[in-house]
């Protein structure tokens, strides 16, 4: 599970994203297509056309990091929605990358403000 303080956001980039790029090419990807600020240390989150890889940046106080992960089988599957991003809970990040599909999860009413 991942632990992330309740100000970190997370943003899907929902289309795929050439993962050649690197930290500048990615970091120009948030300003262009999530359209957020990319030293917000916020996390990014981008898979390539395969579904196979994914990378997430972030600004990390200092400089930017970047966690990339190869799937040897089966592909990351991204949640479905209108337009190029997707900001989704730390939970569902964790989801996704364990390979769970998470429209199909069944949530429990909690309380939102």
């Amino acid at each position: 599970m991942l632990s992330l303080p309740p100000s970190v956001r997370v943003f899907l980039s929902l289309s795929p994203a050439d993962l050649r790029r690197s930290f500048d090419g990615l970091s120009r990807l948030v300003g262009e297509v999530i359209e957020e600020d990319p030293f917000s240390g916020h996390r990014f989150v981008f898979r390539n056309r395969r579904g196979d890889r994914v990378k997430i940046l972030y600004w990390d106080r200092d400089g930017f990091a970047l966690w990339y992960k190869r799937l040897e089988a089966g592909t990351f599957r991204f949640p479905v929605s209108d337009g190029a991003r997707l900001c989704v809970s730390a939970a569902d990040l964790a989801l996704v990358l364990e390979g769970i599909d998470p429209a199909s999860v069944r949530r429990r009413p909690r309380y939102k403000k």
